[in-house]
């Protein structure tokens, strides 16, 4: 039997054998080892998303069960092992449950990728604070917001008021659910859907 470093290395000399379905996989053996992979704990809640390398680095040493393949097999001399989607953990975890990390790309797709004072749609976004942090505004959901370049020039170092403008929709901070959390891998990912439903 090889051990998991072995299997590791014939990963990179054999092809892999992708679904035919469409999925985030088809791409290169160095790529697909950096794809996401659901993490579930032992209650079936989602808790992470690992790349492909962890999950069966978790599969191998029996921390973690498959729970969908998927995406096809990984063809050693010796073996074919499933490639994981979802992974469930065999011990329960218990950790706070998941907060959104205030980036740039979470601010961004809070809003849609829209800019909060014109609804332009554009990919020179900026982030703009509504009460400008030399006026006391804080670093927070509550008080960033998508800009285009115009915009963030425009109103420049004042208030909406002070500007004239008027934001579309107010911030807030994104909700803390699964779907939310770990829905931005939906699109290449469907199976993970029934899994993020209700958490």
């Amino acid at each position: 039997m090889m051990n998991f470093i072995d299997i590791l290395h014939s990963f990179y000399e054999q092809k892999l054998i992708m679904a035919e379905r469409q999925s985030c996989y088809n791409l290169s053996i160095g790529e697909a080892m950096q794809a996401p992979v659901l993490v579930l704990n032992a209650n079936y809640e989602p808790i992470h998303v690992c790349d492909l390398r962890r999950a069966l680095g978790l599969l191998m040493t029996e921390k973690a069960t498959l729970v969908v393949n998927g995406r096809g097999y990984i063809q050693s001399v010796h073996l074919s092992l499933p490639i994981p989607s979802v992974i469930r953990l065999q011990k329960m975890i218990h950790r706070p449950r998941p907060r959104l990390k205030l980036t740039r790309r979470e601010v961004f797709r809070r809003d849609n990728f829209t800019c909060q004072y014109c609804g332009k749609h554009t990919p020179e976004l900026t982030i703009d604070h509504v009460i400008p942090r030399h006026l006391g505004g804080q670093h927070n959901w509550l008080n960033v917001v998508t800009a285009c370049p115009a915009c963030n020039h425009r109103k420049g170092g004042r208030t909406p008021e002070e500007a004239g403008m008027k934001l579309l929709h107010p911030p807030t901070e994104p909700p803390a659910s699964a779907q939310y959390i770990f829905g931005r891998h939906l699109d290449e990912c469907r199976e993970w859907a029934e899994f993020l439903a209700g958490w």
